[in-house]
């Protein structure tokens, strides 16, 4: 299946062409950039407007084999220079400033836990360092010392907005500019599934006796970081935990890890196996019960069902000296989902944490999973 890119790779290769007709007078109809995965992005440039002081022009999002709803939209770049810019400077990388913002389509964020504070346009931490590096390289080329000011907009972003969670989450007016990878990977679930059993199949080939299994990179980062274990040597489930167990289970993997983010796994502790957003998003109500189940004040409980990321959440928890007891009691209610999805033949262990608070809670039988692990490398 055919990859795209992100909004963000979109934003990032727009503003590297813009900053680039600003500062050589040249037009640029085509632009390359490479993407934090390593894949290089060659961008087709349009709707291109020149000025003497500023330059807009649009990369037309291309999402791939993804059914994602901003295929086909106008990711705008507009690139001035601030008067202080024209003001000779040392000639360092520290005398180039890159300023980032939000123009129309693009979503505001209005309340607390996002990746961005509040007022910030929702154009994530990636995508901002993406654009970043881009103009940044562009200025060195030209021999350009100053601030350099880049408003990214997406004109179909308020309509595109209705058809994401962005409301909810409490980001307004648009769509968020984001993207880790700077690609987007083909999201076909048959497809998802069958890459899941091949790389169950590649580990039981190599005589593995235990799956690691991981919804996404950051946890896979995480097991790198925490235990040292390979993120190569893992198998990414993306929000398909239940399926990915039961093939583990099939395949006669003597045990299974999962180890994941709280922000998808807090699902599996209300029986949720397939955890992509329009299955179910039940964060908060799981969240907001765990806490009163260990005697968090109810007003704090009223507050948790207000929020729009589970960091959030365990900061409010954790003010009441209560973080330990509610992750323990969320691990216990995920053990029990997943051993009954495990059946008893497997053993299934589980690891939770948080980008901010590190590990949270893992099972009883996770340290000695962690030494299977250690032998089966030893193979």
């Amino acid at each position: 299946m055919r990859h795209g890119f992100t909004t963000g790779s979109c934003a990032a290769a727009a503003a590297k062409a813009a900053v680039y007709m600003l500062l050589f007078g040249t037009e640029k109809n085509s632009i390359s950039i490479m993407t934090p995965k390593g894949i290089l992005y060659e961008a087709h440039i349009t709707d291109i407007k020149r000025g003497e002081d500023k330059v807009s022009c649009a990369v037309i999002k291309d999402g791939g084999d993804d059914p994602d709803v901003t295929t086909g939209a106008h990711v705008f770049a507009e690139v001035s220079i601030s008067e202080t810019a024209k003001e000779p400077a040392v000639k360092n990388d520290s005398d180039i400033e890159v300023v980032i913002d939000g123009g129309a389509g693009v979503g505001r964020v209005t309340k607390p836990g996002l990746d961005q504070p509040v007022g910030n346009a929702a154009i994530n931490r990636v995508p901002r360092e993406m654009i970043t590096k881009e103009v940044t390289e562009v200025c060195r080329l030209a021999d350009f010392h100053g601030r350099v000011n880049v408003i990214i907009s997406i004109p179909e972003g308020e309509e595109l907005a209705k058809d994401t969670f962005n409301p909810r989450l409490g980001i307004e007016g648009g769509i968020s500019v984001i993207g880790t990878s700077g690609v987007v990977e083909p999201m076909s679930t048959q497809a998802i599934i069958d890459t899941i059993k091949v790389e169950l199949c590649q580990q039981k080939a190599l005589g593995k006796t235990c799956a690691a299994i991981a919804p996404g990179n950051y946890g896979r980062d995480f097991l790198k970081r925490a235990y040292g274990y390979d993120i190569d040597e893992s198998v990414k489930c993306s929000n398909y935990i239940g399926a990915a167990i039961d093939m583990a289970a099939e395949m006669g993997f003597e045990s299974i890890l999962l180890a994941g983010n709280i922000g998808k796994l807090v699902k599996v502790a209300g029986g949720i196996m397939n955890t992509h957003s329009k299955e179910g998003d039940c964060r908060m109500e799981i969240m907001a019960a765990a806490a009163l189940a260990n005697n968090v004040s109810p007003d704090t409980c009223r507050k948790i069902l207000d929020c729009v990321m589970t960091d959030e959440a365990i900061r409010l928890i954790d003010e009441e000296n209560k973080k330990d007891a509610v992750m323990n009691y969320l691990m216990e209610k995920i053990m029990f989902y997943l051993r009954k999805r495990a059946g008893r033949k497997t053993e299934i262990e589980c690891v939770i944490y948080s980008e901010k608070y590190g590990e949270l809670a893992k099972s009883k039988g996770a340290e000695k999973w962690l030494t299977l692990l250690a032998r089966d490398r030893a193979l």
